[in-house]
């Protein structure tokens, strides 16, 4: 099932990607990809690991050149004073291991104009923030893993970017810490800061994100808002929690497919088939119905029917 949704505004656009190709010899990393990403809000770039998302952030961040297209961002090419206004926080992560924390904080605030003044004021802030600041003058191998990932997301955001990548930035983390810094990075958008946000993990992003772009195989596969996306992959699903109602649901041209969980069932209705139809059946049968919802598709249901398929 392939959906493009274009109807978001044109205007006040962030970051336009249009027709860009990438390729390493013989492989296409990506292939004719073509985006917007709408200022002042959370951009989710997602995919199975493998489907191009990192090249096409290395791309947006002047790492690399594409092989065709164009990319603007803030309506220009990129130059190296609109670089200067993206926060960019990698898959793959790099702290100086033996350089004290407020050093290497320093060093990055120093690289993006930072006065050092202001610099050290905002590396308190977030040190603070991140509950760090008893380890400002530890040294990157005294840390654990999650508080270096800690330590390299204030890197990426001292100077204020106004517009923040994030690749994985989860990887690696344990639940509460995940927690935490989708807090953190939450509150960048009520600040009206437009933020990209690369991951294959879709609860994650379901939380997070405004609009979304699939991609697998180095192609497009649907883009949107959440919303939208979700109101046009076309899914007609029930929560139902019934007793007695075995006979119904054993009915093939009410119901395409059943998914059982905990205490309850995700029902998949036939094709033309609605939920009243079936919410009638259920009661003519006797079956006692303590919960019937209709309910979306989630994104990870969309997910793995567009990769899957």
């Amino acid at each position: 099932m392939l959906i493009f949704l274009t109807n978001m505004n044109q205007e006040n656009v962030t970051l336009r990607v249009e027709n860009v190709t990438k390729r390493f010899g013989d492989f296409t990393a990506v292939e004719d990809l073509s985006f917007d990403v709408q200022a002042g809000r959370v951009f989710g770039f997602l995919g199975p690991n493998g489907a191009g998302k990192t090249t096409t952030i290395r791309m947006i961040v002047g790492i690399t050149a594409p092989d065709a297209g164009s990319i603007e961002l803030f309506g220009h090419k990129m130059s190296y004073d609109l670089q200067n206004r993206i926060g960019y926080l990698p898959e793959e992560r790099g702290l100086y291991k033996k350089m004290k924390i407020v050093d290497q904080l320093r060093y990055f605030a120093e690289l993006k104009g930072v006065p050092s003044a202001e610099a050290d004021k905002r590396i308190d802030r977030w040190l603070d923030r991140m509950n760090l600041s008893e380890w400002k003058k530890k040294k990157t191998t005294d840390l654990s893993k999650g508080m270096q990932q800690k330590i390299q997301f204030i890197s990426t955001v001292l100077h204020d970017p106004d517009l923040l990548i994030l690749d994985e930035p989860f990887s690696g983390l344990d639940p509460i810490n995940v927690e935490f810094m989708m807090d953190v990075i939450a509150e960048f958008k009520t600040r009206e800061k437009t933020i990209i946000f690369s991951t294959h993990l879709m609860e994650t992003a379901e939380r997070l994100c405004s609009d979304i772009l699939l991609i697998n195989k180095s192609k497009k596969i649907l883009s949107g808002s959440l919303r939208s996306v979700k109101a046009g992959y076309g899914e007609n699903l029930i929560a139902l929690r019934a007793s007695g109602a075995e006979a119904v649901l054993n009915d093939k041209t009410l119901v395409e497919k059943i998914i059982s969980h905990s205490d309850e069932q995700e029902i998949h209705l036939a094709q033309d088939v609605g939920d009243q139809t079936l919410l009638k059946r259920l009661i003519e049968s006797g079956a006692v119905i303590s919960k019937f919802e209709h309910i979306e598709p989630s994104l990870n249901d969309i997910f793995i029917a567009e990769i899957s398929g």
